[in-house]
């Protein structure tokens, strides 16, 4: 926990897909009423050169310092599209994985907040959002998908399409020619 001479401070951790708006606009709300700040957040790994063979070096490497520029310059542009030009959110980006790095930028935080990542295997607990909560030296507010408004995922998409015919096919089970109205379209 930070220091209370310190101004509250909520990191929030940002997508590069998703840009977390309702993390953003969350964390933003809070700050104000805290008066407080808003330390915006992406981990960052430089890209590894690419190589022909494991024992000759690339020929073509990567500008690391420039690699990052760029990926400051995007974090930046996300936090100003889903707040708008004049947020004064601070940004930051940190070298490393995300959950480490989110760790890392929180360190001197009253409050880490994220949108919860979107899984399509469900089988491989503990996600990312469990093992952040369990190693963050502060609270964490995680924003489930239903809060945050993200689209449904394919698979998800799929399933309430099956979850339909099957639906209706039982409801015409042993029944020919019935069928159900249909929503206008």
């Amino acid at each position: 926990m930070t220091d209370h001479t310190q101004p509250y401070t909520i990191v929030v951790g940002v997508s590069a897909t998703s840009k977390s708006p309702t993390a953003l606009h969350w964390a933003t709300e809070l700050a104000a009423l805290r008066g407080g700040r808003v330390v915006a957040v992406r981990a960052w790994r430089p890209t590894p050169p690419q190589t022909t063979s494991r024992v000759t070096p690339s020929p073509i490497t990567e500008d690391v310092s420039s690699a990052r520029a760029q990926a400051l310059a995007d974090l930046e542009a996300d936090v100003a599209e889903v707040l708008g030009g004049q947020h004064g959110a601070e940004v930051q980006l940190v070298q490393g994985g995300k959950r480490k790095g989110l760790v890392a930028a929180a360190q001197h935080a009253d409050l880490l907040v994220v949108d919860a990542p979107r899984r399509l295997d469900r089988g491989s607990l503990p996600g990312f959002a469990q093992r952040l909560v369990y190693t963050a030296p502060c609270p964490v507010v995680v924003m489930p998908p239903s809060v945050s408004g993200a689209p449904r995922t394919a698979v998800e998409r799929v399933a309430g399409t099956v979850a339909r015919n099957v639906t209706e096919a039982a409801g015409r089970a042993g029944r020919p020619g019935l069928s159900h109205p249909q929503p206008p379209s």
